[in-house]
């Protein structure tokens, strides 16, 4: 990653880094942070054949992959220790729409900007541009931040 260690809460430098990025889809698809800070993360997709539909075009269900990953991310790049120390024990991905505006014939940068957040739950923008900087799609990710039950 990119950005300087001083940016992120640890919190949310480990859910990104180890949590996200280390997941087994997103090391299978090659997904990399390029830099995180505070409420929004870009992350990188190289371009492989074996990530196509057709020759010289991303599998769209790659595309949707990255944007999912994304939005987790800057879910997460919001997370402090305090949230820890309040119970934040994960989250999920609860609603994707994607428009699809260009096919993905090269490396991908995902942008992910969270637009609204709450203690369990953000609200993100995601723009994917190709090499050229193309917009390719478009995304917006709900995701829920889930925490432990106070202990009694």
């Amino acid at each position: 990653m990119t950005a300087p260690a001083a940016t992120l809460d640890p919190v949310a430098r480990h859910w990104i880094e180890d949590v996200l990025a280390a997941s087994p889809i997103a090391r299978h698809l090659g997904v990399t942070v390029l830099d995180a800070a505070p409420e929004r993360v870009r992350l990188g997709l190289a371009f492989r054949d074996d990530l196509t539909t057709v020759p010289g075009v991303l599998h769209g269900g790659v595309v949707a992959t990255l944007v999912d990953v994304a939005g987790a991310a800057a879910s997460a790049s919001g997370l402090t220790s305090a949230d820890a120390e309040d119970g934040a024990s994960g989250g999920a991905t609860t609603h994707l729409s994607l428009a699809y505006l260009a096919a993905a014939s090269s490396d991908l940068v995902a942008t992910a900007t969270v637009v609204h957040r709450t203690r369990s739950g953000t609200h993100s923008e995601v723009t994917v541009h190709d090499a050229d900087d193309r917009l390719v799609a478009s995304a917006s990710v709900t995701s829920r931040i889930f925490h432990r039950p106070a202990p009694r």
